[in-house]
């Protein structure tokens, strides 16, 4: 059974905007069963890496497919990383305490990150988020099956108790509408990029050939 982990009391209450939500949210979170909470602290972890997975996938898809496809391909991970390179300097510029540790009283079903791990925008939904849009972009079926998945994976990270309801907002939009930014940014030099390799038999095993 997880152990629900009550916040440090101190004066400090987060912004007035979000305490109530989060109040709302993890109080009902705590009631409920602890299968559901069990899976809702897997799952805020291990949504990460099904989207790790998928991006891989969509990899080795692309081995067999056109230029084009498997510089998107290839790319994908570098638009994540970048916007979430982004998320981390506007956490480390606006530094806003996590809700788990700054709200008096509350209970969290995820053990509270150590002090210095800002709480906006959330990483995780970020990642997650942009995981999903460079998805819909280089995989576009799966993209839509999944898009959902990321919606619920930064909602998870509000019921385990880790961010405001805003951080995990926020860190969403950041990374579904930059990330494909990136990615289409880069595809017109990554796709020469990978023509000229491909035609020169470089790197056969890391850019396969169109079938």
């Amino acid at each position: 059974m997880i152990a629900l982990r009550l916040a440090d009391e101190h004066p400090k209450a987060g912004p007035d905007y979000g305490v109530g939500l989060y109040r709302d949210i993890t109080e009902w979170a705590a009631g409920t069963p602890g299968w559901m909470r069990e899976l809702g602290e897997l799952f805020t972890e291990g949504g990460i890496l099904l989207f790790a997975a998928l991006l891989l996938l969509g990899y080795r898809r692309a081995r067999r497919r056109d230029d084009r496809s498997m510089a998107l391909a290839l790319l994908a991970p570098v638009a994540v990383a970048v916007v979430y390179a982004l998320s981390e300097i506007i956490k480390v510029w606006l530094q806003e305490e996590r809700p788990c540790r700054d709200i008096p009283r509350v209970t969290s079903i995820a053990p509270c990150p150590e002090p210095g791990d800002w709480s906006f925008p959330s990483n995780h939904s970020v990642i997650a988020a942009a995981s999903a849009a460079t998805l819909l972009v280089t995989w576009r079926l799966i993209g839509l099956l999944v898009l959902p998945v990321a919606v619920l994976a930064a909602l998870s990270r509000v019921y385990v108790g880790v961010h405001y309801l805003h951080d995990v907002a926020a860190g969403f939009l950041l990374g579904l509408l930059l990330a494909p930014l990136v990615l289409l940014a880069l595809m017109v030099p990554g796709t020469r990029a990978v023509a000229s390799l491909r035609r020169r038999r470089t790197l056969p095993l890391i850019l396969g050939s169109p079938s």
